[in-house]
């Protein structure tokens, strides 16, 4: 049985009031889910706090699922919607700097790659993780959507032009003015490392 046919099947059974098979949608989702709301939202409490509010909205709806698209493909655009929501709710500020750190600190392997860094070269891979999530932070909200489904979730630019609704093109167009604003900020970071002695 393929994954969707497999996401389906759990729906219906979700469908016809059975909460367990909703549970493991929800496991099997929610670190990606996790991760798309995170870009939104770049406080690791805050964000598991949407992520949250993000499958309840969907549990609601559930009823309304009828098949048209995949599982996923409608619960991102559920996530993606509950995220902008939180951040007109709560008139965003721009994330704090020492998120990306903690985050980095509790992410699964991230102390592997401190036995072997110098300080020097954790302290430019805090600053570049920093600026690379202030900058996707600061996007217009097209690009920031576009480049996290891309980048951060793997999507393929076919089913990103799916959930954002417009045509392939225009997304292959985000993803690179995204990119290129994320290199801007990256270059001097980078140029500075090169002439350090």
């Amino acid at each position: 049985m393929g994954d969707d046919q497999l996401d389906l099947d759990l729906v219906k059974r979700a469908q016809a009031g059975d909460n367990s098979a909703f549970d493991l949608l929800v496991r099997k989702y929610q670190h990606r889910i996790g991760a798309v709301v995170y870009r939104f939202v770049p406080d690791h409490a805050e964000s598991q706090d949407v992520t949250q509010e993000a499958f309840i909205r969907a549990y609601r709806a559930l009823g309304n699922f009828r098949g048209d698209s995949q599982f996923h493909t409608w619960l991102y655009r559920i996530a993606v919607n509950t995220a902008k929501n939180h951040l007109v709710t709560m008139k965003r500020r721009p994330p704090t700097a020492d998120i990306a750190v903690e985050d980095a600190e509790h992410h699964a392997g991230g102390g592997r790659l401190h036995d072997h860094d110098t300080p020097e070269h954790n302290l430019l891979r805090e600053e570049m993780e920093q600026t690379v999530n202030e900058t996707v932070a600061a996007l217009p909200e097209e690009l920031r959507q576009a480049i996290t489904l891309r980048e951060v979730d793997g999507r393929s630019y076919e089913e990103i032009a799916l959930l954002m609704q417009c045509p392939i093109g225009t997304v292959r167009s985000r993803i690179f003015r995204a990119r290129e604003a994320i290199d801007r900020q990256l270059r001097p970071l980078v140029d500075n490392q090169r002439v350090r002695p």
